[in-house]
């Protein structure tokens, strides 16, 4: 059965055409079901309203879904909003995972190097229980605390090893490149 995936992306990527091939992938297979999901994800008109408008459109995308493909180029891991989709998706306890879309052609037929890991600059500092204590970000060259959402209340507990320690986002969550990793035909594997 096809899972509801969230799609997060930097907004250049869809205009450089490399966001779409992922996306849209599905309308090539002769089945949706063949493909693994149903596309979840939303626009950037709410990005020129208030901040609290846009993490109420954000929500509601998130609403019935299991997994957030994070579309990763070469300034995905540095967008704000890009990091709020994932922080949430984390609290949710959504299936996280990325893919490399700088191999993929854009619409001048140019590729370009892989843009960094975004779960890199992400992190969380656990309490001794387990639960979440706290949301941290790479942010001016150092950590800083999340500050796009306070309080985290995770669905899950995490494994005793982590318990009282700090983790950047890449120690749970892979990153997949489209071309390399022959996305085409293994995005259902990716989705949970």
């Amino acid at each position: 059965m096809a899972k509801r995936v969230f799609f997060s992306f930097h907004y250049q990527d869809v205009i450089d055409f490399r966001a779409n091939v992922v996306r849209n992938h599905w309308l090539t297979k002769p089945d949706r079901s063949d493909a693994g999901f149903f596309d979840a994800s939303i626009w950037e008109s709410a990005k020129k309203t208030s901040d609290l408008a846009v993490k109420r459109l954000i929500n509601d995308g998130l609403n019935n879904t299991s997994n957030t493909c994070v579309l990763v180029g070469t300034q995905t891991y540095a967008r704000r909003w890009v990091r709020y989709e994932i922080m949430k998706s984390f609290e949710k306890g959504n299936h996280l995972f990325g893919v490399h879309i700088n191999q993929i052609k854009d619409k001048s037929g140019t590729t370009k190097n892989l843009g960094n890991n975004p779960f890199e600059y992400l992190g969380v500092r656990f309490k001794a229980d387990g639960s979440c204590d706290s949301l941290w970000e790479w942010k001016g060259g150092k950590w800083v605390e999340y500050e796009d959402l306070q309080n985290c209340k995770l669905q899950w507990t995490a494994r005793a090893n982590l318990h009282g320690e700090f983790s950047t986002l890449d120690k749970f969550y892979s990153c997949y490149c489209w071309i390399k990793n022959d996305g085409y035909n293994r995005f259902p594997d990716w989705v949970k």
